[in-house]
């Protein structure tokens, strides 16, 4: 049974899983994400590992934008995997290594996850394990068993 919202959020999308919220008392998202993503009693969660822009015959794109892709893929496939998909992506942390790829990035992303998004974080930082590597991204995935 779909849950209310509580009168000071603006729900995305309540469904049997998951209720993404948006406050009205702060500011909207800036880019394609939730502030938030509640998960219901019962569910199964799924915490993957940083994923990075490694094809899976172990070459590394040079752009961004193709790197970004690479991480998805991965995603996705882990998600399959375990049974599940993009719509059950409830957190993703991604990290750059170079503020000016952060469109590349979210082109990526807008194209990879379910409506409405996870709540996300992004995060600018020195580097990652291999100097050739851009990006890498977290998720965290649930679904009611």
């Amino acid at each position: 049974m779909p849950q209310a919202a509580h009168p000071s959020h603006v729900t995305l999308e309540t469904s049997l899983m998951l209720r993404r919220i948006i406050p009205k008392t702060i500011s909207p998202p800036l880019a394609n994400y939730s502030h938030a993503v509640e998960i219901p009693p019962n569910a199964r969660w799924l915490y993957l590992a940083g994923q990075v822009g490694i094809a899976p015959d172990g070459t590394v794109p040079t752009s961004c934008a193709d790197q970004a892709e690479a991480c998805f893929a991965n995603i996705l496939a882990i998600l399959a995997e375990a049974g599940m998909g993009p719509g059950d992506l409830v957190r993703l942390n991604t990290y750059l290594t170079d503020p000016a790829d952060r469109a590349a990035y979210g082109a990526a992303r807008d194209r990879h996850v379910a409506a409405p998004p996870p709540a996300s974080t992004l995060l600018i930082v020195r580097a990652l394990a291999r100097p050739e590597l851009k990006i890498e991204i977290e998720a965290i995935a649930a679904k009611m068993s």
